[in-house]
């Protein structure tokens, strides 16, 4: 998914997106890694190295890779989209946006 999200993130550079990764391995160091060789460039975070973390609790994630795309206003509107799916859920709540993207 690395690659997609990269080019996605890349697409829609200068728009009001933003992609947000949490990571549930156990070697936070060994995570920094693999941002640093796949060229993440988007916030990840470290969801204390196990799949019941705080932030997975919370949002109720019980598998990896779990995906929400939230629109502007943070309402959960698509659920483990991927590939072009992600790309027209993403494409889509753009073209919501009031002109001036806010």
């Amino acid at each position: 998914m690395i690659p997609h999200e990269r080019s996605l993130v890349k697409r829609l550079e200068g728009k009001p997106f933003a992609l947000l990764g949490i990571n549930s391995d156990r070697d936070r160091f060994e995570i920094r890694r693999t941002c640093k060789a796949e060229q993440i460039t988007w916030r990840c975070w470290f969801d204390g190295g196990g799949t019941s973390g705080p932030i997975a609790s919370s949002w109720g994630v019980r598998m990896w890779p779990t995906i929400y795309v939230l629109d502007a206003k943070g309402v959960i509107r698509y659920k483990d989209v991927r590939g072009e799916a992600m790309d027209q859920a993403v494409d889509t709540l753009l073209a919501e946006l009031p002109k001036g993207g806010k």
